[in-house]
């Protein structure tokens, strides 16, 4: 017989979730499968001006939880051929002037040094701001529903300076993943939408989820996102941002799926159904200084609890988790909404919710979450 959710109780994840909206949140769902069986949870608000819960199968944007479905596309293009991981990326996207050196893995693990096009934060604490869209606060509202291309994108990144040379350092770039974009295209003659469904979405099945490219909504149901900013008087503003054009995070973050979809993803990535077994390995591969390997993060949850492959992501007043252990058997996906804000006041109790989430299901503890801000596609 199997087990419903509504059949076990995890009492201990509940509590957990009844404190991250204590702590200020609007709504959260979390989904775990694990030897117990499934179990899904909720608490909160599906938006501001209503009592009803979030809706644990409700669609969210999941920030850069996008970038591990690309490196995946990305991975099944090589497993057929079609691309070379060590292959100038230049190769594949002739007309952009890309350094020779950055090869298509440096893009996918973020060691090609590219200027991150959402802003780049340097160790001596200063700031290079990106694309008028990822500025903090009113501009960012005001710009919500522009249109973005990829190339005008990528060619801002590309005119300022490069963070270090190709291979040499490592730097979360989200510029990294708009050239991988365009290089599934060129390779392909196809969409990123098309390919990803050819690629990933098709085989899994994985109805709710999607690539929006400009399409300002979400499909029913879903929980609501904000932001908060203020004007010049002072006034406070929240503003329901749950509609915006995501082309101004393009494949750094604009994808929308569901915690049932991320389980199902997660657990047959890791479980070895997308891609071979060499491939799947070079996936899982951490680089020394941040444990990130090809589009997702590879932590130690300690001596007893082994290791999970995760990524998160957080984009404007939404994110979402993604955990599971290196067979699949066992993940913690969880999709958030929230009041974001130019100050990324959620982001000290998200941290502390992911490790006490990751810690309960994983037996784990000091594992770190993603910063949730509306103009960094975390």
């Amino acid at each position: 017989m199997s087990i419903t959710p509504s059949e076990i109780s995890r009492p201990e994840l509940q509590k957990i979730i009844d404190g991250m909206i204590d702590s200020g949140f609007t709504g959260v769902v979390v989904r775990v499968q694990d030897e117990r069986g499934l179990w899904e949870g909720s608490a909160g608000l599906r938006r501001l001006d209503e009592t009803a819960k979030p809706p644990t199968d409700g669609h969210i944007r999941i920030g850069s939880n996008t970038k591990t479905f690309a490196a995946t596309a990305t991975l099944r293009l090589v497993a057929e051929g079609a691309i070379d991981l060590d292959a100038p990326a230049a190769e594949y996207l002739p007309d952009l002037g890309l350094d020779l050196g950055i090869t298509v893995r440096m893009l996918l693990q973020h060691t090609s040094g590219i200027f991150n096009f959402t802003g780049e934060y340097y160790e001596d604490g200063t700031f290079a701001p990106g694309i008028p869209a990822t500025t903090a606060g009113r501009e960012w509202v005001d710009n919500r529903f522009h249109t973005y291309r990829p190339e005008e994108i990528v060619r801002l990144a590309l005119s300022k300076p490069s963070r270090f040379e190709p291979g040499t350092d490592w730097s979360y770039s989200n510029t990294n993943y708009v050239l991988v974009r365009l290089l599934i295209e060129n390779v392909t003659g196809d969409s990123l939408a098309n390919e990803m469904q050819r690629l990933v979405l098709g085989p899994l099945g994985l109805t709710g989820t999607s690539l929006p490219e400009t399409e300002t909504g979400l499909a029913e149901p879903h929980a609501h996102g904000y932001y908060r900013y203020e004007e010049d008087g002072g006034q406070k503003m929240v503003v329901d941002v749950t509609r915006q054009n995501p082309s101004w995070i393009s494949t750094g973050g604009d994808m929308i799926s569901t915690t049932h979809d991320l389980h199902t993803f997660i657990s047959s990535l890791t479980g070895g159904k997308l891609l071979p077994a060499p491939l799947l390995a070079e996936m899982c591969r951490p680089h020394p200084k941040a444990g990130y390997g090809l589009g997702v993060f590879i932590q130690d949850v300690g001596p007893d609890a082994g290791k999970v492959i995760t990524h998160n992501g957080g984009v404007a007043g939404h994110a979402a988790l993604m955990y599971g252990t290196p067979d699949g058997a066992r993940t913690l996906t969880a999709a958030l909404n929230y009041v974001d804000d130019a100050a990324l006041s959620r982001a000290p109790v998200f941290q502390w919710a992911t490790q006490a989430l990751v810690g309960e299901v994983f037996g784990a503890d000091g594992l770190g979450g993603v910063t949730l801000s509306a103009s960094a596609g975390g």
